[in-house]
């Protein structure tokens, strides 16, 4: 595998891996009642998985081309992990969303 190819699929891994942990650190923010800290952390994780997607997108891109891509276990363990990490972003907003809903609708009834 390429030098080439090996920072492509790191730089993969860290921007996804830093998505997840936005994405973490939006849920606890959640939780803990800071509804601000958790929509900025939200916006740090999405702006990280698209710069995964993107690095992604750009060997993808190049083969369409026409260009050789050298697969490796490496490069399809970054696919895998901007793919599960994507899945986990969508699914701790809806539970941001659903507990926000949830909080609304007990504070209306209780005041």
């Amino acid at each position: 595998m390429s030098e080439k190819m090996v920072n492509i699929a790191m730089e993969i891994i860290l921007n996804a891996g830093d998505a997840r942990n936005h994405a973490a650190k939006a849920m606890k923010a959640e939780l803990a009642g800071d509804r601000k800290a958790a929509d900025q952390c939200m916006l740090d994780a999405k702006e990280s998985i698209k710069n995964a997607h993107n690095a992604q997108t750009g060997v993808i891109c190049e083969e369409a081309g026409g260009g050789k891509t050298e697969l490796s276990l490496l490069f399809v363990h970054a696919q895998d992990t901007v793919m599960t990490i994507n899945s986990e972003i969508i699914l701790i907003e809806m539970m941001i969303k659903m507990n926000r809903n949830l909080e609304d609708k007990i504070n209306g009834i209780c005041k």
